[in-house]
């Protein structure tokens, strides 16, 4: 389980944002904080994975919220950095200080369900390492930054997409790992069969591939990943 502390100065807005974080599989929010000092007391507290921080704080900056933490000497966790604020200069601070993305409000839930889906993905990538393993080969650094690179993709390849079909797309397109059409069907709220019709339209399409798993029983089982490139 991934833990989210929601950081925005308007109440009504965190609390959305938490209940909209809710929705999403794997994630459940520990706190909100409505100023960069109370964020700053919460992630010492909360220990939380993963901030939803929005930039313009009463105190000081959701930026200067991670500068301070780092000044500290304390643990940074990772960041999602939402906010109005539109200059270059912010989207620039923001990724020399480790933003894992950057969400202009306003936004929908699907975006922000597709940035915790890219982030899940992510997260897990990285605790698949073997035990003790601290060097790493350029295939699995490649594997990490295309998972972060995953939702500025999508947006550009779903253009075109009827809806459930683009969601299809983005669920493969998120999944850590190969995926079966009962798995897809659930997360899309929908029955095997209509997924599974999704899923090969998509594999016609050429915006996915089928990898053909073999379980004991000798039978192929249909999983789906990400088009190879």
């Amino acid at each position: 389980m991934i833990d989210v502390l929601v950081v925005d100065d308007d109440y009504h807005v965190a609390h959305a944002h938490a209940l909209a974080i809710a929705r999403v599989e794997g994630f459940r929010v520990v706190g909100e904080a409505h100023s960069g000092g109370e964020a700053e007391r919460l992630v010492v507290d909360a220990a939380p994975d993963l901030l939803l921080l929005d930039m313009y704080l009463p105190d000081f900056t959701g930026l200067d919220l991670v500068r301070r933490l780092t000044a500290a000497g304390r643990a940074v966790p990772d960041f999602l950095l939402v906010t109005a604020a539109r200059d270059l200069e912010s989207v620039r601070t923001s990724m020399q200080l480790g933003a894992f993305y950057y969400l202009v409000k306003p936004f929908t839930f699907a975006a922000l369900r597709e940035q915790l889906e890219a982030y899940r993905a992510w997260t897990e990538r990285l605790q698949r390492a073997p035990a003790g393993q601290r060097d790493v080969d350029q295939e699995v650094v490649d594997s990490l930054y295309s998972l972060r690179s995953t939702p500025s993709r999508t947006a550009a390849t779903v253009r075109g997409l009827q809806p459930t079909m683009a969601r299809v797309l983005e669920i493969v397109t998120a999944a850590p790992r190969s995926i079966g059409a009962a798995e897809v069907a659930e997360r899309l709220g929908a029955s095997r069969p209509t997924a599974q019709r999704y899923l090969a339209t998509l594999v016609r399409k050429q915006l996915i591939d089928l990898d053909l798993s073999y379980g004991s029983t000798g039978r192929p089982e249909h999983r789906y990943v990400p088009r190879r490139r």
